[in-house]
């Protein structure tokens, strides 16, 4: 290996290494610049009509608190009474749950009932559970100090780049040769437009979402259905694993009450995930770039095992990116490009060509 080829390769390694070692960093600017690229289309929709960038930019970021705020005044008071209602009403439902599992307990073989018994003491550690959690819950808020500095770094660069965003953009454009700028403002276009699809998308998903669960939830007479319902509104966020997680709070609770409704939260969750797959997604995916579900499952689970809760929430637009830049970049730029004078060019262009399948 040549010298320079070898501090070339040295150089790749350290730069991998650094970037591991600061791959929170990483996220969280990532995280900012997606927010900064869907608020961007927002702010230049209303200096379209006539008003400065600066204007648009303070507009867009009051009624963005604004909305939060109402969303948070108006979901937190009711929330919060359902929360302390159900813990006062949780020792008798545990109690007929106890009393449910006593019933059938002899009716089943002894493996299945020691499992039951393990089941009864959980149920009746629920309520325990519960109220600890939620009485500390504001103490450990409080006390995640670090959560908070990664918010406000991300609100912050969020601002940065929507002040100034051309500044930034023409940065990263010059780190590449002049010769092939022009594609790299053609590539970062596009994936202004996918990330904004996708947006758009998750945000009526999301709305949608909430709105069935939180009907559906109410229908049926689960506790806290607003909670819950935002609950699953959120995780929407995360195809594929945030619907099987926002199944399992409502349907405990359900099943606290009585056996019935813990079956119908989990039938409810089913449906409303069904009309998620075959409406609602086809709805918005023409805005969105289309990835296979092996793909974005995939990317799910190798973004939360390497970079946690943070990585399992920006695997799809990681991946959108991901593969816009693939496609353009290396696909279109490479591939359907490459040169036929090398050897191995030769062969394969006089070699006989199978057939393409179609399907």
């Amino acid at each position: 290996m040549k010298f320079g080829s070898l501090v070339g390769l040295v150089a790749l390694l350290l730069g991998l290494y650094l970037l591991w070692s600061i791959r929170l960093v990483v996220l969280l600017a990532f995280t900012a610049i997606t927010l900064a690229t869907v608020l961007n289309r927002v702010v230049r929709s209303l200096v379209g009509k006539r008003l400065k960038r600066n204007f648009a930019i303070v507009l867009t970021l009051v009624a963005l608190t604004f909305v939060l705020i109402a969303i948070f005044a108006v979901v937190a008071p009711p929330f919060a009474n359902q929360v302390n209602q159900w813990l006062d009403q949780a020792p008798l439902e545990v109690a007929q749950i106890s009393l449910w599992l006593n019933r059938i307990d002899d009716r089943i073989p002894i493996e299945l009932a020691e499992q039951l018994q393990k089941l009864d003491t959980f149920i009746q550690d629920i309520p325990l559970i519960a109220r600890s959690v939620f009485n500390n819950a504001f103490l450990l808020f409080r006390g995640t100090l670090a959560v908070l500095f990664n918010v406000l770094l991300v609100l912050v660069i969020t601002i940065m780049l929507l002040v100034n965003p051309k500044a930034y953009r023409n940065a990263f454009v010059l780190l590449f040769p002049q010769f092939y700028r022009y594609r790299i403002v053609e590539i970062l276009d596009h994936c202004e437009r996918s990330l904004v699809g996708w947006g758009t998308g998750i945000l009526f998903n999301i709305v949608v979402i909430t709105i069935l669960s939180f009907s559906g939830l109410a229908i049926i007479g689960v506790p806290l259905p607003i909670g819950n319902a935002f609950l699953a509104g959120l995780l929407t966020f995360i195809p594929n694993i945030g619907p099987v997680l926002s199944v399992i709070p409502p349907a405990i609770l359900g099943l606290l009450e009585a056996p019935w409704k813990g079956a119908a939260v989990v039938a409810l969750y089913i449906i409303i995930q069904q009309v998620e797959s075959n409406f609602l997604t086809p709805m918005v995916m023409k805005r969105q770039v289309s990835l296979l579900p092996v793909i974005a499952l995939t990317s799910q689970l190798v973004c939360g095992v390497l970079f946690g809760f943070l990585g399992l929430f920006l695997a799809l637009p990681l991946t959108v990116i991901g593969q816009v830049w693939l496609q353009e970049l290396v696909v279109k730029d490479i591939m359907n490009n490459w040169k036929r004078k090398t050897p191995i060019g030769r062969r394969i262009a006089t070699a006989q060509k199978p057939s393409i399948p179609t399907e």
